[in-house]
């Protein structure tokens, strides 16, 4: 019986922890997890990572030079960043340092959380030099690439997948049980209390206009705990102060996406990547429209959807229904839909999507772990391509300019890593009390304290 390959995953919050895990389970079906978590502001909490529900054989919280000293200690077989760019970058250097010639090393892989609408250029660059960098579509594997041929790159690492966590029973009408939108929220969009203070209470109308409905406003996170992007107006505040409270019918809701969309009649979001979560499954699934189609929204990525919606729209009835043109080239394929691998597949795979979506990766993946050895890291940034931008993204992660760990970063690192964990406990506190005595005199004090 073969050996199960060895996989790490580094993440920096609990969306990518989700997205690393599961995107390690695509590639190697028969694999031991170990974890790792980027010590900083979204270091996921563990009430965050049970409800993502992706599991590890083994977690720890590391710096980046900790990363660093793992990884070539344990020999892993493949190493999956789920990272923001600059972190990436990071990594990708140190692991150049570790290895500056071709070498028995871990085969590097790294992509996106979701939907990619913002510093495609900027994340893109920071991401090359990874073995593969997987886009979640067509239409993101064709920018990645324009991209990289665009700075005279090499682009053969952008590998065509899809997100790896769209699954779960195709939609069924909800029959005799109550009708259910879900108002899936967004930590950072929109980013200013006006606008979401008007999102929530058009939920909130909704729900008085659909007595006979269940309007849940799906949470990303409690008071005290941080994402991705830093919330600066919890919705659990402002609905507090919404003109005659919640109906009854309306309510906060935590938990894992997936289940919460099991109960899902009509998902409503501005931007969220579960609207593609929510129409690979056929729910009906409209993309807010109220606060105009923006590149700061992210709404922009849904043109040509079928999905764009307004409240007024809605609450008359409206359930849009997704364009299988725009879903097939954003790598949305609906579950129980065939795919060109057929229905055996299927059977065998859990829906032709995923069998298909990774065939090409798992292979790219199987071809590097069968080399004897492999050429070192080459990402595109180099002191003599970037040399004004790359060694501060080193120096942040506590790294040289040439990859190599600063001297006495680990000693500093280890002292620092305990003043942290003291200081998140007192940033929860203060988080708790911004969101009892309000948000706007002590934000910046929280945002300030959540970058240590």
């Amino acid at each position: 019986m073969p050996e199960r390959k060895r996989v790490a995953v580094l993440a920096d919050s609990d969306t990518r922890w989700k997205w690393g895990a599961s995107t390690a389970r695509r590639l190697v079906p028969d694999h031991r997890l170990t974890g790792y978590l980027l010590r900083g502001r979204a270091t996921p909490t563990a009430r965050q990572l049970g409800e993502v529900g992706v599991r590890a054989d083994r977690l720890a919280e590391v710096t980046c030079a900790e990363f660093l000293a793992e990884i070539e200690r344990e020999h892993y077989d493949v190493v999956v960043l789920a990272l923001v760019g600059g972190a990436v970058q990071a990594v990708l250097h140190g692991a150049r340092a570790l290895w500056p010639a071709p070498a028995r090393r871990p085969v590097l892989v790294t992509g996106y959380v979701g939907v990619v609408y913002e510093k495609l250029a900027d994340g893109l660059l920071l991401r090359h030099g990874a073995d593969l960098v997987l886009a979640n579509s067509r239409h993101d594997a064709e920018r990645f690439r324009a991209v990289y041929e665009g700075v005279g790159a090499d682009s053969g690492a952008v590998t065509e997948t899809a997100l790896p966590f769209l699954g779960g029973a195709p939609y069924e009408p909800a029959g005799s049980r109550a009708h259910t939108v879900v108002f899936a929220v967004q930590p950072s969009v929109p980013d200013n209390r006006a606008d979401r203070a008007y999102l929530l209470e058009r939920a909130a109308r909704h729900a008085r206009l659909h007595p006979g409905r269940e309007v849940l406003v799906k949470l990303r996170s409690r008071p005290g705990e941080h994402t991705t992007h830093l919330e600066e107006q919890p919705y659990q505040r402002l609905a507090e102060r919404v003109p005659g409270g919640l109906p009854a019918n309306c309510r906060l809701v935590y938990g894992n996406m997936s289940e919460v969309l099991d109960g899902t009649d009509l998902l409503v979001t501005v931007s969220s990547t579960a609207a593609l979560e929510s129409l690979h499954r056929s729910i009906p699934t409209a993309v807010l429209t109220d606060l105009g189609i923006r590149e700061a929204l992210g709404n922009h990525h849904f043109l040509g959807s079928g999905c764009l919606a307004s409240w007024d729209q809605l609450d008359s009835g409206l359930l849009p229904d997704g364009d299988p043109v725009w879903l097939a080239a954003h790598g949305v394929r609906p579950a129980g839909t065939p795919g060109p691998a057929g229905p055996a597949a299927e059977a065998a795979a859990g829906t032709a999507a995923d069998a298909d979506a990774y065939a090409v990766a798992r292979a790219k993946v199987a071809g590097l772990l069968a080399a004897a050895r492999l050429p070192s890291p080459a990402p595109h940034y180099t002191l003599t391509t970037a040399p004004g931008y790359l060694p501060g993204i080193l120096a942040r992660h506590r790294l040289a300019p040439d990859g190599t760990p600063l001297p006495g970063a680990a000693r500093q690192e280890a002292g620092e890593s305990r003043l942290r964990r003291r200081l998140r406990a007192h940033l929860r506190e203060a988080a708790r009390g911004a969101y009892r005595h309000g948000v706007q005199r002590v934000a910046p004090v929280i945002r300030r304290l959540g970058e240590l």
